[in-house]
């Protein structure tokens, strides 16, 4: 007889969940359920609704192995709930039991339904994270501003990664200043490793190019790691062949080479196939090794467990509402360039075209590109945070909505950021290859040629110069565009007034 449900969400295939740490294999039954609800919130790119299906049936065939009881419900199961409570409640009436144990959900959606469900639900801290949510409020508890920086030395102090006693390797904290250098194409540079799919995968693949096939983005092919076995081999692979150069050229883009030396172990980490402290035991063997220079050994762990437990952190502290947010009263509509209309931008063509193929963008094509221009553009922050959640394969609402809404668009109001993270062309000149092949000039500043970027971005200077006028990080913009003659500026807001029209009206700029 079944004593308790031990649920098991997709992001949860871990098998030191602590869900699975309090269950008894002899008395409790795991319950794991690909819903409707789950893969049809938000218009997820095929991809990732894939990885998750196919990590979670292999996951439960595991679990099965080692001895649990499973019940697994797939999609295409005509006995099918379309939600998790639903899910959760017919295998409760199956097996006239009340008493559930899970681990908390990483969104809160999830979390409130789970809670409101008529069950004795537990509900147990998901210890996966180096920071728990409580740690993290007591950090954050009477500080003036909560930046990321002073939370992520005390993670290096928590954890001793990089830690020579109480001091910093190397004697500094944080090497990004040596992390922005623009990259040249490289025939011969590693890619991450592609794994080819099991007839597993195969099955899912199939169910999504049937239920899901008009969804944004190509299901195939599909390369992801689908166990823990996979996503560890993924992670030597980046280890041994792409880290060293990963500090360097970690903010550069090339229009020819969707990865460089990034890693692709963001979906594997988020679902749980890889834990945080592993991967970044990794890769201090190979700095300590001597085979990494220590600017790449500090910037991938700083991503892992400074930013991402940070945003986490964030995330819970701000509450349900956060994803609500509009500090900047944005409210136009997402442009159809996002999903795939034609646009003269070559920049955002690529970025817009990688995250179609692949499921993936590197942060500085997310930030600096299609981030940049929807904040630039006064696109509705809820929009931009909706597209960011459906099309990459990592994205959960919970390290998702702060990147995007924080850090991306300024909607939370200057918790995560100091300053928005806008730019004119001349970085995306800088650290890319785009602006070459290009149907707009990003040395113009003045239509008709001039790059959108360049007309755009004191377009929104000048738009919010109440608020930001007084940012001592931005104060030395408002005085160069005092300075510039009255006609430039005139040609200049007329150009981004031209762009934006062009937006609203649907056509392609």
């Amino acid at each position: 007889m079944v004593k308790r449900l031990v649920l098991v969400l997709g992001d949860q295939l871990s098998k030191p969940l602590s869900a699975l740490r309090a269950a008894d294999k002899d008395t409790d039954l795991i319950v794991m359920a690909e819903v409707a609800d789950e893969a049809g919130y938000a218009p997820h790119h095929p991809k990732k609704i894939a990885l998750v299906l196919s990590a979670m049936r292999h996951f439960a065939a595991e679990l099965e192995q080692d001895g649990w009881q499973v019940a697994y419900t797939r999609l295409d199961d005509p006995e099918a709930s379309t939600s998790i409570v639903g899910a959760v409640m017919r295998r409760a009436q199956e097996h006239c039991t009340t008493t559930v144990i899970a681990t908390a959900p990483g969104e809160w959606r999830l979390h409130r339904a789970l809670e409101a469900a008529p069950l004795s639900m537990t509900l147990l801290p998901d210890d996966r994270f180096v920071c728990s949510l409580d740690a993290f409020n007591a950090w954050a508890e009477g500080r003036k501003e909560l930046r990321m920086e002073y939370f992520y030395r005390e993670m290096r102090r928590k954890t001793g990664l990089m830690m020579e006693g109480d001091k910093p390797a190397g004697g500094k904290w944080n090497y990004d200043h040596d992390n922005r250098k623009p990259a040249s194409g490289d025939m011969l540079r590693p890619a991450p490793m592609q794994f080819t799919p099991d007839e597993i995968t195969e099955e899912v693949l199939n169910l999504v190019e049937t239920r899901f096939g008009d969804n944004f983005g190509a299901l195939r092919p599909f390369h992801f790691a689908v166990t823990r076995a996979q996503a560890l081999r993924a992670l030597d692979h980046f280890a041994t062949t792409l880290l060293a150069g990963f500090g360097d050229y970690q903010d550069a883009m090339l229009q020819d080479d969707k990865f460089l030396h990034h890693s692709l172990l963001s979906p594997y980490l988020n679902i749980g196939l890889l834990n945080p402290v592993e991967i970044c035991q990794r890769v201090v063997e190979e700095w300590k090794a001597g085979r990494v220079p220590i600017n790449a050994a500090e910037g991938f762990i700083r991503q892992v467990i400074g930013w991402r437990e940070y945003v986490r952190g964030i995330y819970f502290r701000e509450g349900p509402d956060y994803t609500a947010r509009n500090a900047l009263g944005h409210d136009r509509d997402l442009p159809a360039l996002y999903w795939g209309a034609e646009t003269g931008m070559n920049c955002l063509s690529h970025a817009v075209a990688q995250t179609r193929d692949e499921a993936y963008a590197h942060h500085i094509q997310r930030l600096m590109v299609t981030g940049n221009f929807a904040l630039l553009a006064g696109v509705d922050p809820a929009q931009v945070h909706e597209w960011y959640l459906a099309v990459y394969a990592d994205a959960f609402e919970w390290v998702e909505a702060p990147n995007t809404l924080g850090m991306s668009q300024f909607a939370d109001g200057g918790i995560i950021a100091s300053k928005p993270y806008v730019s004119s062309g001349n970085y995306i000149a800088k650290m890319s290859d785009y602006c070459g092949s290009c149907a707009y000039s990003v040395k113009d500043k003045t239509r008709p040629k001039a790059c959108p970027f360049n007309l755009l971005y004191w377009d929104f200077l000048i738009r919010h110069r109440d608020r930001f006028k007084g940012n001592p990080r931005m104060g030395q913009m408002y005085h160069t565009w005092d300075r510039m003659d009255e006609d430039r500026k005139q040609a200049v807001l007329d150009g981004a007034a031209e762009v934006l029209s062009r937006l609203d009206a649907g056509e392609a700029v």
